[in-house]
């Protein structure tokens, strides 16, 4: 099968990728870091006027009622330029959560929400900047706010313990807001994975040693390959998993591309530091930012673990 996207869908990541790369988006998550959400949360208004967190809801509660596809075209956009802020928890989980529960329609317009989702995302991302924090606990979604600050690998992944508050009336599906959240994860991966590549490849040809670039080095060219193959083996994965998303092997191909993506990205990252060398392993470089996300973003939503366990359960009953 041959995967094209549409012209809609094409003009849809054009637009994002000429917003994103025309904002200071290394700014905005160093600040983001900081605990300085002012640049951060400027350009989730931006973003949220093209549209970004309205993808998934329905056209009923204010949304564009879009598929997976563009859900997963908008996620690989962030990754790849390391936008901050609870977007998987915004755009992707809560809205299939919640279904018809009026907050949908605020979320669409732009307004902040995160959730912690025990035992694969036990934290509430940034809940101290979300106008609606939940918390879900055996399938009860309740309303939360930030409790204790956590710390993550990830500086612009800023974790607090939620404390739960009222019940929230909902009639969404949590499989499959989970399911869409780590498909999300997993093109946020590939977008982080692409962005490392990138860097690595274009300083390979700018370092010199021994009188030649140290590109030019076979072993150097083979190591790049290996990560370029890679992340082409997980792009079919993501987009096979956003077109089956309402099909009945949605969580087995949604964790296969979650698998693989965190594979291929962390290979990236382990690349891209090595061709580095010492000035990689410093925060001031702006390579640090996509290689922290990745190391965060492999466990969230669902480890490696769970997600090979979800696929080898699916296998197994298939053979059954």
């Amino acid at each position: 099968m041959k995967f094209t996207w549409t012209d809609e869908q094409k003009a849809f990541a054009d637009s994002l990728e000429s917003l994103l790369s025309s904002a200071d988006t290394v700014g905005a998550a160093r600040a983001w870091a900081d605990d300085d959400t002012a640049p951060g949360l400027a350009l989730w208004n931006r973003l949220a006027e093209q549209g970004v967190n309205a993808l998934v809801v329905p056209e009923e509660a204010g949304g564009m009622g879009a598929t997976a596809v563009e859900l997963v075209i908008a996620f690989e956009a962030l990754g790849r330029h390391g936008v901050p802020g609870p977007w998987v928890e915004s755009a992707a989980f809560l809205p299939a959560a919640l279904g018809s529960n009026p907050l949908v329609g605020e979320l669409a317009e732009g307004a902040v929400g995160t959730v912690a989702f025990a035992p694969h995302t036990p934290y509430a991302l940034d809940a101290d900047v979300a106008a609606h924090a939940f918390v879900i606990d055996g399938g009860t979604v309740a309303s939360a706010s930030a409790g204790e600050r956590k710390h993550s690998v990830d500086g612009t992944r800023r974790l607090f313990t939620p404390v739960a508050g009222d019940a929230v009336s909902t009639d969404g599906d949590l499989a499959a807001a989970f399911n869409l959240a780590a498909l999300a994860t997993a093109a946020q991966l590939l977008g982080a994975g692409e962005r490392l590549l990138a860097e690595a490849v274009a300083y390979v040809k700018q370092r010199r040693q021994f009188g030649r670039e140290i590109g030019s080095y076979q072993a150097i060219k083979h190591k790049l390959a290996d990560v370029r193959i890679a992340l082409d083996f997980a792009r079919p994965l993501i987009n096979g998993a956003a077109l089956a998303i309402d099909g009945p092997d949605a969580a087995r191909d949604v964790s296969a591309a979650k698998v693989h993506a965190a594979d291929s990205a962390y290979l990236a990252s382990r690349a891209a530091l090595q061709v580095h060398g010492a000035i990689g392993y410093t925060q001031e470089l702006d390579l640090s930012i996509w290689i922290t996300k990745v190391r965060a973003l492999v466990t969230a939503w669902g480890t490696p673990a769970v997600h090979r366990s979800r696929v080898l359960g699916a296998l197994v009953a298939a053979e059954a």
